[in-house]
């Protein structure tokens, strides 16, 4: 990335009447859903049946890489076609329910656009959940097919008798006949051969923006999950924002943005983050089909495995959870790599340290540094920004996009001034219609169009968006509030300390005070009295931890990267007396 001029060369509100002028990629529209107004992105593929049919200018093109195995993107759109032509078969019917158990894999992205192709909603189970976990997901979507790779179908493969709605079962990569399922490579062939499947048609199935896409489950780290109903509307809106938030990058540097060229060089995505999630799904997987980039990916995170794809395969564009970019950064084996290809590091789904953006730009100078926010009940982004706009405001997650809204509401609901903090409320085309099978839960979430996010944060005079806290992470000490974020930032500027999480222990007098788990750079040493000290130089002294535990690994953490908090508890079971 060349160094900037004076910045900002324009408003935020202006960069956005350049970018959303009428005639412009980015015009606003506007429709009615579910009786209420949004704004729309007017350009936009209407579904995901024109997304799928953007990726076949690409055709021979490497479009899917995994380990050793690749594909092109013609070969996905045969093994799609073939596939949607077998679910039809199997009397899959528009609105029905199909799972989709496995990790990443080239399948998965098959799997998915055959689903949605046909008119089914396609149903993403957590590849980390035991088979008891994706048995309740069959049930409660009331999935009438299953489409699993081996390992899933060992988990939950005795359980399936009691799934009454499911019909048929498809599993992939099990070696050999699978008991009462159907090898799905008797379809569509093993990844190598997907260019020779023979050709099918689209199917002949109606689809409108409105029409259901997906039942994402929440990755709450308490309590039963919840599934999202998404849209392709709300697939789409994913999509479109990811390249605003690009486009408006370009022009606040007073720069013209890139035009899409389908003939010119191709990205390359690492892919970390599950597809099961929004992000994985409705950022990574549709930007790759959508604009031609190769999809590389990985089955889980691992530092030296990313250097090592990033150098082989050009990657362009790597990120996920601020996890990936501080292991990325710290991993000591970074220096033996080629990773000059990197021009974007954007991540989400969890608190960022606000230092890590300037040691991204002195470790990755040519690399666009980004980071967002947003859930499942928003379809992935909702908030995003890029370059200078994140490294002058390190710690906000962005603006949202011209067509959406967030607004910050007190406990009896009233929005609140600008700067005050409150509950976050989302609203916009991207908003899921609700929550799958569960009325209570969706009134008590959904109000209006708008979606109660249970974060804590506040707006500054432009719109850029600052994540305080998550409301149920807020620290009550004898009647103080303490934001868990807050400490955890206060503990991420010691040099020292690569990863922090800060929880509630029971106090007999004060009710509740905060405590730390922190993990030490590689061969750093710091002692608890020493980071108490650094806390108390620049927070309150009612917010410093009481105790701090140090853990020799990386905090536990699920699926989505956030930190599961109630695992961390367990290291302070005595109360302080």
């Amino acid at each position: 990335m060349s160094e900037p001029g004076p910045w900002p060369a324009v408003s935020l509100a202006q960069s956005h009447d350049i970018l959303c002028q009428p005639g412009g990629p980015f015009e606003i529209g506007e429709a009615v859903v579910d009786g209420r107004t949004v704004r729309t992105w007017a350009n936009a593929p209407p579904t995901l049946r024109q997304v799928f049919l953007l990726s076949r200018m690409y055709g021979p093109r490497d479009f899917l890489v995994h380990e050793e195995e690749r594909t092109s993107f013609d070969g996905f759109a045969r093994a799609t076609l073939a596939l949607a032509e077998a679910l039809q078969a199997d009397g899959v019917k528009p609105g029905d329910r199909v799972a989709i158990a496995m990790r990443n894999l080239p399948e998965w992205p098959v799997a998915y656009f055959a689903t949605v192709l046909v008119g089914g909603i396609a149903v993403p189970l957590n590849a980390w959940w035991t088979g008891a976990e994706l048995q309740y997901g069959l049930r409660d979507s009331g999935a009438s097919v299953l489409l699993a790779d081996a390992e899933r179908f060992e988990r939950v493969g005795g359980r399936l008798g009691d799934c009454p709605e499911l019909r048929t079962t498809w599993v992939s990569r099990s070696g050999g006949a699978a008991a009462g399922a159907r090898r799905l490579e008797a379809v569509i062939g093993a990844v190598g051969d997907w260019a020779v499947v023979d050709e099918r048609p689209m199917p002949k199935v109606e689809l409108t923006p409105e029409t259901d896409t997906a039942i994402f489950y929440t990755s709450g780290t308490t309590g039963r999950p919840k599934g999202a109903l998404g849209t392709h509307r709300n697939a789409v809106g994913s999509l479109v924002a990811g390249m605003f938030s690009l486009a408006r990058a370009y022009v606040r540097r007073g720069e013209t943005p890139p035009t899409p060229d389908p003939g010119g060089p191709q990205k390359a995505i690492l892919l970390s983050i599950p597809l099961f999630h929004t992000t994985g799904c409705n950022v990574g997987l549709m930007q790759a089909v959508a604009g031609g980039a190769k999809l590389v990916m990985q089955r889980r995170f691992d530092a030296e495995d990313a250097f090592r794809l990033i150098e082989r395969e050009r990657i362009t564009n790597a990120g996920g959870v601020p996890a990936v970019a501080v292991q990325l950064l710290e991993h000591p084996a970074r220096g033996r790599f080629d990773l000059s290809s990197l021009e974007g590091i954007s991540y989400g789904g969890a608190p960022a340290p606000p230092a890590l953006v300037r040691r991204l730009r002195e470790a990755f100078p040519d690399a666009l540094p980004g980071s967002g926010w947003g859930m499942t009940e928003t379809s992935a982004t909702h908030t995003h920004h890029m370059g200078e706009d994140y490294v002058n405001r390190p710690d906000s997650c962005g603006p949202v996009t011209p067509v959406s809204a967030l607004k910050v509401v007190g406990p009896d609901g009233a929005e609140l001034p600008t700067g005050e903090v409150g509950e976050l409320m989302a609203y916009g085309p991207n908003i899921v219609r609700g929550y799958w099978n569960n009325p209570e839960a969706t009134a008590e979430t959904f109000v209006d169009g708008w979606v109660r996010t249970g974060d804590l944060g506040r707006l500054d005079e432009e719109g850029f968006c600052l994540i305080v806290d998550r409301a149920k992470d807020v620290i009550i000490r004898g009647g103080e509030n303490i934001a868990s974020v807050e400490v955890e930032t206060a503990l991420y500027e010691h040099p020292a300390v690569i990863d922090a999480a800060v929880v509630a222990r029971a106090h007999p007098v004060l009710g509740e005070e905060p405590v730390a788990v922190v993990t030490l750079r590689r061969g750093e040493t710091v002692g608890e009295d020493a980071l108490r000290d650094h806390v108390r130089a620049r927070l309150a002294g009612f917010k410093v931890p009481a105790a701090i535990r140090f853990r020799p690994e990386a905090l536990p953490r699920n699926a989505s990267g956030k930190i599961l908090k109630s695992e961390l508890k367990k290291l302070f079971v005595e109360p302080a007396s």
